[in-house]
């Protein structure tokens, strides 16, 4: 008779912990540390005549700056910050902490920083481009945060989440729901206000939203999805009959065993135990959609205990 379900089971095995918590307690803390820092010195030097201008020129995306050389705002502007906004900062910062610690697990801490550093680029150069012609000045990590937010609804885009808005207001959302709702505003900010040039009651680069969305998405759709291979077509051998029927029948139990009857406690284990086997041994990326889908349901399982 299978041992009782533990909820608790996915966390507890060893390399899937390990994992996790290098992950959380490596680049996270090092990142919000280094936006907090920067946007003391931000208030610090604006206090100081010209330096606190200087330092935005320096690191801040602007139009000029890239037609003058200055390629590496692209990234840079995304660790500056409004210093007459603690607010977004700290919203900023707070959605990093929350989407970060569970996608990290997913997807590792170097591609969680390459999605970090991609979607700042590439919202800076939608951005630029929409802004061409102007004056304006480009600071905040907003593109790397909405394409965390679409990275964490692909990941699980029916997880209830429940949060306290100013601590008191108490909201329930699907992510994706908010990630669609988040799209359909940027995209309407985009054509009346910075298109348009509309009359705006704030300031939103609704463009460099957009570019971080579309980062976000290309990476779950064709870098997360995709089991990379570096084997050729063309140097497949035909096998002998024999060895295909052989391997076919080798191959039926593992495919048979996708299907899991998720209200079966002691079938879930074993099948959620084979997984996480399988991504120990050869990788995340080696995972069918079945399989995802079942850590899915245990994950969803484990957050409702």
């Amino acid at each position: 008779m299978p041992a009782p379900y533990h909820p608790g089971m996915i966390q507890d095995r060893p390399y899937m912990r390990d994992h996790a918590e290098r992950g959380h307690s490596g680049v996270l803390p090092w990142l919000i540390s280094l936006v907090v820092a920067l946007f003391v010195v931000q208030n610090l030097t604006f206090r100081l005549p010209g330096l606190g201008i200087s330092l935005e020129r320096l690191l801040g995306l602007a139009p000029a700056g890239i037609r003058a050389g200055h390629v590496w705002t692209l990234l840079t502007y995304g660790f500056l910050h409004s210093t007459g906004n603690l607010l977004q900062i700290v919203a900023y910062l707070v959605v990093v902490y929350l989407a970060g610690r569970e996608v990290i697990p997913l997807m590792g801490t170097r591609r969680f920083v390459g999605l970090y550093a991609s979607s700042l680029v590439a919202g800076g150069l939608l951005w630029t481009a929409v802004h061409w012609n102007q004056s304006d000045t480009l600071l905040g990590a907003s593109a790397a945060v909405w394409a965390l937010i679409v990275v964490y609804a692909c990941f699980f885009p029916n997880r209830e989440v429940n949060l306290l808005v100013f601590f008191v207001l108490p909201v329930t959302f699907r992510p994706k729901f908010l990630a669609l709702g988040l799209l359909a505003i940027d995209l309407c900010g985009l054509v009346f206000y910075e298109i348009l040039r509309l009359p705006f009651p704030f300031y939103a680069a609704h463009s460099a939203h957009l570019g971080g969305m579309a980062a976000g998405w290309i990476y779950y759709r064709y870098v997360h999805e995709s089991n990379w291979s570096l084997s050729s077509p063309g140097a497949e051998i035909d096998l002998p009959r024999w060895m295909k029927q052989r391997q076919a029948s080798k191959t039926e139990p593992a495919a048979a065993s996708f299907s899991v009857n998720l209200g079966d406690r002691g079938s879930l284990r074993a099948e959620v135990d084979r997984i996480l086997d399988k991504i120990n041994s050869l990788g995340f990326a080696s995972l069918s959609a079945d399989e995802k889908r079942v850590l899915d349901e245990a994950r969803d399982l484990i957050s409702r205990r």
